[in-house]
C-alpha cells in the first residue's frame, strides 16, 4: 500500500519523510490554508523538500472544465511530471479527467462520498480516486465499509485506478483497509505515528537495552562494545 503524508506543514512533513517509507505528499486548498502562507510557495518548498521523485497531489480550484485543465498544467508545470492533480468528483471534473488524462496527466478523482462517485472516475481515467472515511461517518454511514465497496466495484471491473484512502481518524481504520487491499492511503502526522505508538513496543525495547547494559561493562551499543 503506498504511504503518504496528508498536510502541508513542512517541518512535519521532513520529519516523516526521515523515518517512515514515505511515497510522497497530498494538499488540498484547506491543508495548504492551515498554514497561512502562499500556497504555490508552500507547494514548491514541499517539492523542494522531497526532490523530484516524491509524488505530490495539489487540488485544481476552479470549478468548470476549462478551468481545472488550466490550473492542472499550471501544477504540473510547478512541481513536475511526479504530479497527480486532484480534481473534484462532480460532472465538471469527470470531463477535466478524461481530458487531462488523454493527455497523460495523472490525476486524482477526489471528493469522492459515494461508490458510483468512484466509479465514474475510474472510467473517466482517474489514476486515483480519494474517499473521505471519516466524512462518511460523519455523514452517518460506515466510511470504512463503503470503501470497501468502492474496491470491490473497480475490482470486479478491472480498472486500474487506486483508491487513495483520506480523512482517517485512528491507524485502525488505515489498518483495516490495509489488510482489505487498499492501493494507496494519506494520512495525518499523528495517524502515522499512531501506526507504532504502543507503549509495549516501548517498553520491550527499553528492556532490551538494559538487559545489554548489564552485561556489556556500561557500553550503550555493540559497536562501542566491539571498539
Amino acid at each position: 500500500m503506498e504511504l503518504y503524508i496528508d498536510d502541508a506543514d513542512l517541518k512535519e512533513i521532513c520529519r516523516l519523510y526521515e523515518l517512515y517509507p514515505i511515497d510522497g505528499v497530498t494538499t488540498n486548498p484547506s491543508i495548504l490554508a492551515k498554514t497561512g502562507r502562499n500556497p504555490v510557495q508552500v507547494l514548491k518548498e514541499i517539492r523542494s523538500a522531497l526532490g523530484s521523485e516524491a509524488v505530490i497531489f495539489a487540488q485544481v480550484i476552479p470549478t468548470d472544465v476549462s478551468g481545472m485543465v488550466r490550473d492542472a498544467h499550471a501544477l504540473v508545470s510547478l512541481l513536475g511530471d511526479r504530479t497527480v492533480v486532484k480534481i473534484p468528483s462532480i460532472p465538471e471534473g469527470f470531463r477535466a479527467i478524461r481530458d487531462l488524462s488523454a493527455e497523460g496527466i495523472r490525476t486524482c478523482g477526489t471528493v469522492v462520498y459515494t461508490p458510483l462517485q468512484a466509479y465514474l472516475a475510474a472510467k473517466s481515467g482517474a489514476a486515483y480516486v480519494a474517499p473521505y472515511i471519516n466524512r462518511i461517518d460523519n455523514m452517518g454511514f460506515d466510511g470504512v465499509g463503503m470503501v470497501k465497496k468502492m474496491q470491490d466495484i473497480l475490482d470486479l471491473h478491472e480498472y486500474d485506478t487506486k483508491i487513495l484512502a483520506a480523512s482517517f481518524k485512528n491507524s485502525q481504520q488505515a489498518l483495516d483497509l490495509c489488510t482489505y487491499g487498499i492501493k494507496a492511503a494519506t494520512c495525518a502526522p499523528s495517524v502515522i505515528d499512531g501506526f507504532v505508538n504502543n507503549a509495549a513496543i516501548d517498553s520491550a525495547v527499553r528492556n532490551f537495552v538494559a538487559d545489554f547494559l548489564k552485561v556489556s561493562n556500561g557500553k550503550a551499543s555493540v559497536a562501542e562494545l566491539i571498539g
